[in-house]
């Protein structure tokens, strides 16, 4: 993922204190690895350990495709964070470390943290990093304050960042339901004599259109328009219409995001890729992983959320689509 803002880190310190407003939320039993440029975060990515018994082909296949995302971002110096005991983060950040130098990448330091305290495998120096480790920076370091003002968050875990992209359920749901199926009724009413495809497509447009002009405007869809829009986002012409006009603006991800929450199990694929392209180009790929999760978890098959999972397994930059826009 790209950094929202940039935030310049002064040590192994202050980039330990900021990784998770980087990353979205507080990583456990996780690998991070971040690229810099003049000392500077220019991106982040985040890999589940691999489980403890993993075959050694395993092992190295995975380090493969580790290796190979961070290649295409080109950095000019890395630094790899593990979070959690030693055991289990040792090998797995040594092994990543040493086959990033063989292929050229410079490798600035290697850490782990874990229980409120890190350690440096390039730090030899006791005094400087102390065989006990060091004790992380307080939550209000002058580091993550900046972080927090520049409007980045760290939830406590990944799984309360899946939890803002879960479906609400209650009085919402029922409402949903019902909403849902005057939505149907209505949508079969488009399909009835000549020109039905181009009736859907109309509708499409114009629910995207008034959809985006709500939550530009700080408004929200009401629990009807929210049921149109999602059945409409099934013709492909109408979610190819929203994904075309996706962009770099946070009302675009609460949009997406508040679709995506309300709307009935089997309409969530479109929203959650539109959610998850819309959060890629912000920058915040944990977001973005979680919602395209969302998306195969009710299609596997889904075309777009399988494009969008490839896209960001080969961590693949917002610019280079900027470009492709231009």
């Amino acid at each position: 993922m790209r950094a929202d803002t940039t935030l310049v880190v002064n040590n192994s310190a202050e980039l330990v204190a900021v990784l998770p407003f980087l990353m979205g939320y507080h990583p456990h039993e996780t690998v991070a690895l971040v690229g810099m440029r003049d000392g500077r975060i220019d991106f982040g990515a985040c890999f589940n350990l691999p489980p403890p018994d993993i075959a050694e082909p395993d092992l190295r296949s995975r380090t493969r495709e580790v290796v190979a995302g961070i290649l295409r971002q080109e950095p000019d110096l890395l630094v790899i964070v593990g979070y959690g005991p030693p055991a289990r983060i040792t090998p797995v950040v040594l092994r990543i470390a040493e086959v990033l130098q063989t292929v050229g990448v410079r490798i600035d330091d290697v850490l782990r943290v874990h229980e409120g305290r890190w350690w440096s495998y390039a730090c030899e120096d006791r005094e400087c990093c102390p065989a006990e480790g060091t004790p992380c920076l307080p939550p209000d370091s002058v580091i993550a304050a900046e972080a927090t003002y520049r409007g980045q968050v760290a939830l406590p875990s990944r799984r309360d960042l899946v939890a803002q992209v879960a479906s609400l359920d209650g009085p919402v749901r029922v409402a949903m339901t019902a909403a849902t199926e005057r939505a149907r009724k209505r949508f079969h009413g488009l399909l009835e004599g000549d020109g039905a495809t181009k009736r859907i497509r109309q509708a499409g447009r114009l629910a995207v259109r008034e959809a985006e002009k709500r939550y530009r405007s700080g408004g929200v869809l009401t629990d009807a328009e929210t049921a149109w829009l999602g059945v409409l986002l099934t013709d492909l012409a109408v979610e190819d219409y929203a994904v075309d006009r996706t962009g770099e603006h946070e009302w675009r991800a609460s949009l997406w995001t508040d679709v995506l929450r309300r709307v009935e199990p089997v309409y969530v694929p479109a929203p959650a890729c539109l959610l998850g392209f819309t959060a890629w180009q912000l920058g915040r790929g944990a977001l973005a992983r979680v919602a395209v999760d969302r998306a195969l978890d009710v299609e596997p098959g889904h075309e777009l959320a399988g494009m969008l999972h490839q896209l960001l397994g080969f961590a693949i930059s917002p610019a280079v689509v900027r470009r492709w826009r231009r």
